[in-house]
């Protein structure tokens, strides 16, 4: 039976008008121009070093995107791209609707996650019958060990491919210039990423936020956030190889199925 969940984490903004587009092409790592009426995309807003400010779902109308973002952060989205905005002919409005989620199963009026075909799909506005929620579509995330940048991440000091959305479809890198593209394209070319989110899985209760992570004496990263049996972890990627433990607990890496070093 299809599951669906009303996300209450998340929130939309409107951008729309004639420069709706090229505006957030500009500022977004994913490409929003040629971004069709009905489809999804995953991107993200840097800050100018290249650290993770906001991600971000693009929804493509037939007169702007729709912005989905978390509702705790849509706000302070708001501001900063009023502060971009300058003199292009867009509008950048907040939007009271409903954000659902569906996986296990198809569900009418839903845009594939662009993260993942196992994640399901996402819908805006409207009503739907729901038969999950959120913790439910949180639990489902977390086992396909897809990390929630909105919890996982701290702003503006997670680096986006820490976050794995180059792996994610969250990076555009042939669209040309973004905030913070510098030193995000530096560190995929140059093969510089020493640290990615993946999930563990331990006996008991998900040990605290920002928990150590242990190769032996040797720091190997941080817990982020989790549940009984898994949570999402920040760990360095040359010591994922022996006994890691959190506070005394022997705890394993679980390499998803899409992470390259899996296949």
């Amino acid at each position: 039976m299809t599951r669906i969940a009303r996300l209450d984490s998340r929130a939309l903004v409107r951008v729309r008008g004639p420069d709706a587009r090229p505006f957030l092409h500009n500022l977004l790592t994913q490409d929003a121009e040629t971004l069709a009426a009905g489809e999804l995309r995953f991107g993200a807003l840097l800050s100018p070093p290249g650290r993770l400010l906001f991600d971000l779902f693009l929804f493509g109308e037939a007169d702007g995107v729709l912005l989905d973002v978390a509702a705790d952060r849509r706000e302070a989205l708001l501001q900063r791209l009023a502060i971009y905005r300058l003199r292009a002919q867009a509008t950048v409005e907040p939007v009271d609707a409903p954000v659902f989620a569906a996986w296990d199963g198809t569900a009418d009026g839903f845009a594939p996650d662009p993260r993942l075909p196992a994640l399901g799909g996402r819908r805006y506005g409207g009503e739907a019958a729901t038969t999950a929620d959120e913790d439910d579509f949180q639990a489902h995330r977390l086992a396909r060990g897809v990390p929630d940048p909105a919890a996982d991440a701290v702003p503006d000091k997670t680096y986006p491919i820490e976050a794995n959305f180059d792996l994610l479809n969250g990076i555009d890198f042939a669209k040309g210039c973004f905030v913070g593209q510098e030193t995000t394209s530096r560190m995929k070319r140059r093969g510089t990423i020493r640290n990615r989110m993946l999930p563990l899985a331990f006996d008991g209760p998900p040990p605290p936020f920002g928990a150590e992570v242990l190769n032996g004496d040797l720091r190997a990263g941080e817990v982020l956030t989790g549940r009984a049996g898994a949570a999402m972890a920040l760990l360095r990627l040359d010591r994922l190889e022996g006994a890691l433990t959190v506070e005394g607990r022997g705890v394993q890496v679980r390499l998803p199925a899409w992470f390259p070093a899996a296949g």
